[in-house]
């Protein structure tokens, strides 16, 4: 028994450290969990037993049973029969159908954002925190656990859609964003594109901060597509290999 528990996913040495006591518990320990998954320290088909994330975290079962549905009904975790709740394996055609929604909400993100700019509206805040998540991302290393390379997209992410100006924009995305930040891992897993991402993201800002809406825009959304399609083509491969 000892050796079985030294062995699961949640007892290694990883991020998902003991929570206190705090009102909002069961976000807490559902968005622990999503940034596990996310980062690969979960991976799918790891069982996600409530006594052992439970023990885990430090919490009680009772946060722990809403966290778990919570990731059911999101996607991200499944029922497998007597073995209980595991994280949910990544499926190439739902992250082909929420790039496709993304590219074109990234886009109109970015367009509106320059328009901003152009015409003098733009939140400064959200500006300054698009320039400071850019210049995290940059100065990350390889390494720097996922975690941290994760957080610095979505931070820059959510601050174009704040500078956009467009609330159903940050709303709607807000709603997959455990799926997009699990898709994030998998695609920062690879070192080379991380750079490329990077190295994107300057572009749009750039474009943006020059008020130029086309260029932002499709900057944005070439950047989306080409996260998306390598992604799906890195499953697919896996696939066919499996």
């Amino acid at each position: 028994m000892t050796r079985r528990a030294a062995g699961h996913p949640l007892t290694r040495r990883t991020r998902v450290q003991p929570l206190g006591i705090v009102p909002n518990l069961i976000d807490q320990v559902y968005e622990r969990l999503v940034d596990a998954i996310a980062a690969g320290e979960l991976e799918p088909g790891a069982r996600l037993g409530q006594e052992e994330v439970a023990a885990r975290l430090g919490v009680s079962r009772q946060p722990v049973s809403h966290a778990l549905h919570m990731l059911k009904r999101q996607g991200l975790a499944i029922e497998q029969g007597k073995r209980g709740v595991a994280v949910a394996p990544i499926e190439p055609r739902r992250i082909a159908d929420l790039y496709e929604v993304r590219a074109a909400l990234e886009e109109v993100a970015a367009s509106r954002a320059a328009r901003a700019v152009a015409e003098g509206l733009a939140d400064p805040a959200a500006f300054f925190a698009a320039r400071n998540a850019l210049a995290t991302g940059q100065s990350l290393s390889d390494a720097d656990p996922m975690h941290d390379w994760i957080a610095a997209d979505v931070r820059f992410h959510s601050a174009l859609h704040r500078l956009s100006g467009n609330m159903a924009i940050v709303e709607t995305v807000a709603a997959q964003w455990p799926h997009f930040k699990r898709s994030m891992g998998a695609v920062l897993g690879d070192r080379e594109i991380r750079r490329r991402v990077w190295a994107e993201h300057a572009g749009i800002l750039a474009a943006v901060e020059a008020g130029d809406p086309d260029e932002a825009g499709r900057r944005a959304r070439t950047h989306t597509e080409q996260a998306g399609a390598a992604l799906v083509a890195r499953l697919l491969l896996k696939d066919d290999a499996a």
